[in-house]
């Protein structure tokens, strides 16, 4: 499992949830919470009606008294419920219980595109796209269906560990023909918010563009395009300053990419591509422009990001309003802090030594004066071939030099990750506040995946990094031959030559298979030791179900009897509070027929008791009399006349 996939399985446990453990509406079972987010918390959770995982959206309960919150929770259900795109996260009912307002969605074992961002920095462009092409084709899909998202951003891509891509958290679409003026407030995320949304509070298909171009840009570089100490500076460049080329944060990006990211977040929405079906056909015209090394560049270490997350949050924020439109409580206009004055030049110490030195160069003469010029104002590169790319910086810093920016290239000869050659070289004289360009090895441009089978998943992780390569998708199988827990094999397999940095998908054994018993019927005792003997462990759930199976006998299980597990694996069962008590209708008199129907609406079975030589439809008698009660589920007799 990557290391992505690994923080987005840890459950936050520092906290008692009041609903981990719970059985939602009657129907949901709460098992773990996945996220936390400014309007509601995701859980996975088990459908015990239909038997299956999905993800449980809940909105906090101190928003679900708000009406205007719950009902854009509500609209969220609906109007993805229309969407059916296979990039798309599906919602498969709403519903509520006391202070809880809910979605049931389609659980995404995964990651989200932010856990990628911030685990690997900048991507491949191939990657990159890859990725911003199902999304695309997402938001066409609602685009073209009437609705805006208004609010893309990484958290809200999510990475399946099949490779998947999907738009996720709906919450905020809206309409396009709906009225998505505001008069005082935007809602969303500031690091992504098209101009127009903050000047104006308008939204429509073009604001999802922008939203778009600032996502490839950030997967292109690592990096936001603009950022801040506060959402009001960021705001502020938003409005002011166009998205920067991403070549001019990772040099050699094609300009295609630079066009790409620059037509989704021009200022001006009606420069944009209108819809996200538009951007979709650019994005498709710019890959097809670029080479097979251009899509598989592989982008310098992305810098890091330090900050508390402010900017991804989805935020209610004032809405910059022109000049004379804003009131008491509004920003009238967001404005950064003017500038210091300049400092006056002042006689100080430096100019007197300055003056110094001038009249002792005349004294000595001219060849004083070149010695001041060729050396005094220069020094030379250090050494930094063989070094660590952080050793070669702390040389160029003791130097006194800066370092320019970092490539990469392969090398037979270097290992990967020190430095095989600067620009200028080591030795060259250089002016004293003069930049330094290093080239870090990547290893050879060619390496063989190594053998990892028997290995544990964190050995096989270490070995691939030592390789130069990357664990990718983990996925896990029964095997006969292999131990639980080992891998298996890796994909591609063994002996594969690969570009550094490729990925490698580990497939990883859960030993040998288990069928699980059938229990339904027996005692929990019973059920338990039946589990036990097969290696398996049982979980009972609090909650009794009418079933008709007798009281304190178990009713279901999950997985059902006859299905595979891996050694270890709960089996969860459900035990029964015995059959339901129903009402026996009164059939004496009436057909066959409608009696039977009669019987079964009312939820029994029927048997029909003919007597010997009787012709007659009409009912005589029944086992269970009119107005008594019998067990839902079990036979009544019916009798018809004799002769």
């Amino acid at each position: 499992m990557s290391a992505v996939a690994r923080r987005l399985a840890c459950v936050d446990t520092t906290l008692q949830d009041p609903l981990v453990g719970q059985l939602l509406d009657g129907r949901y079972r709460v098992d773990a919470r996945i996220a936390v987010g400014g309007m509601a918390t995701v859980y996975r959770a088990l459908d015990t009606r239909l038997d299956r995982v999905l993800a449980l959206k809940v909105m906090h309960p101190a928003l679900a008294a708000d009406a205007s919150f719950v009902e854009r929770f509500i609209r969220e259900a609906k109007s993805v419920a229309r969407l059916a795109h296979p990039n798309v996260v599906a919602v498969f009912d709403q519903g509520a219980q006391g202070a809880y307002v809910y979605l049931a969605m389609e659980y995404v074992a995964g990651c989200t595109l932010r856990d990628v961002l911030r685990d690997r920095g900048a991507l491949q462009p191939r990657a990159a796209l890859d990725i911003l092409e199902p999304v695309l084709a997402a938001l066409g899909a609602a685009h073209r269906a009437g609705f805006v998202h208004r609010d893309m951003k990484p958290e809200n891509v999510l990475i399946g560990d099949d490779g998947r891509v999907k738009v996720a958290d709906f919450g905020l679409v809206r309409a396009v023909g709906a009225v998505t003026n505001t008069t005082g407030t935007v809602l969303g995320t500031v690091s992504y918010l098209a101009p127009e949304q903050i000047e104006h509070g308008t939204a429509d298909t073009r604001t999802d563009v922008y939203a778009c171009g600032v996502v490839l840009y950030e997967m292109l570089t690592g990096t936001k395009p603009h950022t801040g100490d506060s959402p009001a500076q960021v705001i502020y460049q938003h409005l002011n300053e166009d998205v920067p080329a991403p070549s001019a944060v990772v040099p050699g990006l094609a300009v295609e990419l630079d066009e790409l990211v620059a037509s989704a977040t021009a200022r001006d929405p009606e420069v944009r591509p209108f819809d996200a079906v538009a951007l979709l056909a650019e994005s498709r015209t710019a890959r097809a422009g670029l080479t097979d090394a251009q899509l598989d560049a592989v982008p310098p270490q992305a810098l890091a990001e330090t900050h508390d997350g402010a900017e991804d949050r989805t935020s209610v924020i004032p809405r910059v309003l022109p000049v004379g439109q804003g009131t008491a409580h509004h920003t009238s206009r967001l404005e950064m802090p003017p500038a210091l004055p300049p400092e006056p030049a002042r006689p100080g110490p430096r100019r007197g030594l300055l003056a110094a030195i001038v009249a002792v160069l005349l004294v000595l003469g001219l060849g004083a004066g070149v010695w001041y010029i060729n050396s005094g104002q220069f020094t030379r590169v250090p050494s930094l071939l063989g070094q660590t790319e952080k050793a070669a910086r702390e040389r160029l810093s003791d130097a006194g030099l800066e370092l320019k920016n970092v490539e990469r290239a392969y090398s037979d000869d270097v290992d990967r990750g020190k430095v095989i050659g600067s620009d200028p070289k080591s030795g060259a004289r250089i002016r004293g506040n003069g930049a330094v360009k290093i080239i870090v090895s990547r290893g050879p441009e060619i390496v063989k995946v190594p053998d990892v089978a028997g290995t544990s998943p964190a050995e096989a992780r270490r070995a691939l990094k030592d390789a130069g390569l990357v664990a990718g998708m983990v996925t896990k199988e029964f095997s006969e031959e292999v131990g639980q827990g080992e891998v298996i094999r890796t994909d591609p397999t063994a002996g594969t030559e690969r570009h550094p940095d490729s990925a490698i998908a580990l497939v990883v054994s859960k030993g040998s298979p288990v069928d699980v018993p059938h229990v339904t019927g027996m005692s929990v005792d019973e059920a338990t030791a039946a589990l036990e003997e097969e290696g398996l462990k049982a979980k009972v759930l609090p909650d009794r179900v009418n079933s008709p199976e007798a009281a304190g006998e178990i009713a279901r299980q999950s997985p059902g009897g006859g299905a595979q597990a891996a050694e270890g694996d709960t089996i969860t069962l459900t035990v029964s509070k015995g059959p339901r008590m129903l009402d026996v209708p009164d059939v004496t008199g009436k057909d066959v027929d409608e009696a039977t129907n009669l019987l079964k609406a009312a939820g029994f079975e029927v048997k029909v008791d003919r007597p010997f030589l009787s012709f007659s439809d009409t009912i005589a008698s029944q086992s269970v009399d009119g107005g008594d009660q019998a067990p839902e589920g079990s036979t009544i007799t019916i009798k018809t006349k004799g002769l």
